[in-house]
C-alpha cells in the first residue's frame, strides 16, 4: 500500500528538493521512518535525540491531526497522504 508523504519548504532542502516522497507503509509512523531513512538530514528536525516526534511538528493524514487519532500508529491505507506542518511563531506585536 502506498501513501504519499508531504514535506514541507522548510525541508525540502534536508530532502533532495522533493516536495514528496511515497511509501510502502501500514502506519503514519512506518511512512515517517521511511521518510528519514530516505532522507536521514531530515530526522533532527522531525525528531528528538530520544525519538519522539517534536512538540513543533504536525502531523496530518489526510485532514486528520494524528495526535487526536493513534499518533505515529495511525494505520494507513493506500492513496493517503501525509502532511508535516511544522509550526511558525513569531512575528511582531505592533498593530497596523
Amino acid at each position: 500500500m502506498s501513501v504519499k508523504v508531504m514535506i514541507p519548504t522548510p525541508l525540502r532542502i534536508y530532502a533532495g528538493k522533493r516536495d514528496s516522497a511515497e511509501f510502502s507503509a501500514a502506519t503514519v509512523g512506518e511512512a515517517l521512518g521511511g521518510l528519514t531513512t530516505q532522507f536521514a538530514e531530515l530526522r533532527k528536525h522531525l525528531y528528538t535525540e530520544d525519538g519522539k516526534l517534536r512538540a513543533f511538528v504536525n502531523v496530518y493524514l489526510n485532514d486528520e491531526d494524528i495526535r487526536y487519532l493513534a499518533k505515529e500508529n495511525t494505520p494507513t491505507k493506500d492513496g493517503d497522504t501525509i502532511s508535516i506542518i511544522p509550526s511558525i511563531a513569531g512575528g511582531s506585536s505592533e498593530k497596523r
